[in-house]
């Protein structure tokens, strides 16, 4: 049995032809572009390949995963973590001291590394890591890397890696035009990069999703918003705005009429919008309103409904907006508010229904979980099963009365049954956690 086997029967996976086809291209040591629709299991996909070739015995990075936001460094690195392999691995991007990264590097000795271009492109030019060691270059939503800015970083990092053998590139949408820095490795290889299509594979995703043409007989649609949330039960929510003021302006609305909504943007300290995103996945908020900064590798299997409060500014981003819906074989619906006189786009959907919504009553619908915040994580040498234990032990829950745990570096966030929210934070009110004293609170936004 392989290491890919050994992976797959450890967690019960089954791979997708799309996977099998990927894993085959990256094992053969070619460059590789992977196209394929959002949730499909691109990021599975490379990393069980890629960590395949390394060696476990080394103590010096060999592989490097650039991905556009720190969210998706975050996200890869948990399902690499996930597969369990003897791999060290190190998550690297911007929103917090390069120092401290540093130390970690020192300490991990990492195989591979997920990174934000910027973030990384420092550390390779203060050498906190030798770029001569790499051997896989991954490059995350390669399209990103032709915007204004990415690209150029991406070619200094790629200048900082001169031993690289392989290069592997995913999108959810195709490009017209490869990014120019793969031609340096084709070169070397000579040969060209082998392309996987699997963007027809969309026409199935198109079916799992549902597309509703949504009125609003106002300029301001945040009325009909709520109505239109008013009567979605089922799973979360994520609206989806252009500007970050219109996500500050929304998200409050919709907090001041007794909706759970998070705020999601680019102009967030970070630790909020980690704060935001807890509880949000762990559903202790059913909605988030955001910018297209969440519409890109946020993988939420739950997000039932995605809605345009503006429409997307092209249809790449309205693909990938709807991509955090109908994940893997799951299905969702896609509902597009438009105001009178507005133009719907040109990429709507021709079979979009109507939906009518102007009827309903604005009655927030309340997740049946409340997050709770504990100000101990990781670093404290605090587990989920230690915070289940606490919560079961001091605070009188069953297990069925807590939720998800989102466990990070230096605090945990704990759904915990809103009916039981009152009563259990008396219950462990100067309680110690794992012999540790801490604050133990509603997590505030």
């Amino acid at each position: 049995m392989n290491f890919t086997e050994q992976i797959l029967s450890k967690l019960g996976f089954t791979l997708t032809p799309m996977q099998e086809a990927a894993i085959d291209a990256v094992n053969s040591r070619r460059n590789v572009v992977l196209l394929s629709p959002t949730g499909s299991g691109k990021t599975l996909a490379y990393l069980l390949p890629v960590c395949s070739s390394l060696n476990a015995e080394a103590q010096h990075l060999q592989a490097v995963v650039v991905v556009p936001s720190r969210e998706l460094a975050q996200q890869c690195d948990e399902v690499f973590r996930s597969l369990k392999t003897p791999l060290r691995s190190v998550c690297l991007h911007g929103g917090r001291p390069t120092m401290n990264e540093h130390r970690t590097l020192k300490e991990v000795k990492p195989h591979i590394v997920f990174a934000t271009p910027g973030r990384l492109l420092d550390h390779l030019n203060k050498e906190n890591i030798l770029g001569g060691t790499v051997k896989v270059l991954v490059v995350d939503e390669f399209d990103k890397c032709l915007e204004l800015g990415f690209l150029e970083e991406m070619e200094n990092v790629v200048r900082r890696l001169p031993r690289v053998q392989q290069c592997v590139l995913t999108s959810a949408t195709d490009a017209e035009e490869i990014p120019a820095f793969i031609g340096v490795f084709e070169k070397a290889q000579g040969s060209v990069a082998t392309r996987l299509d699997f963007l027809e594979n969309s026409e199935e995703l198109h079916r799992r999703q549902k597309f509703h043409i949504v009125p609003s007989p106002r300029k301001d649609k945040l009325e009909t918003l709520a109505r239109l949330l008013s009567v979605q039960q089922d799973g979360l929510a994520m609206v989806f705005v252009l500007h970050r003021e219109s996500a500050d302006r929304v998200g409050k609305y919709l907090q001041e009429k007794g909706f759970c909504a998070e705020v999601y943007h680019g102009g967030m300290e970070q630790e909020r919008r980690e704060r935001a995103l807890s509880k949000f996945r762990s559903g202790c908020s059913n909605i988030l309103v955001a910018t297209d900064l969440a519409a890109r590798g946020l993988d939420i299997p739950e997000v039932r409904s995605v809605i345009h409060y503006h429409p997307s500014a092209d249809v790449d981003a309205f693909v990938h907006r709807n991509g955090r819906t109908a994940r893997w074989d799951a299905g969702g619906n896609i509902f597009l508010i438009m105001s009178e006189g507005e133009v719907l786009p040109e990429y709507a959907p021709a079979d979009a229904d109507v939906v009518e919504v102007e009827e309903n009553a604005i009655m927030p619908v309340l997740p049946r979980w409340s997050a709770v915040y504990v100000g101990r994580g990781k670093k404290d040498k605090l587990s989920r099963m230690d915070i289940v234990g606490f919560f079961c032990k001091k605070g009188g829950l069953r297990s069925d009365e807590i939720g998800r745990i989102e466990l990070g570096a230096h605090y945990a966030c704990v759904a915990v049954s809103r009916t039981k929210l009152r009563s259990v934070l008396k219950a462990v009110a100067g309680e110690k956690i794992k012999g540790m004293k801490t604050l133990i609170e509603p997590m505030r936004r």
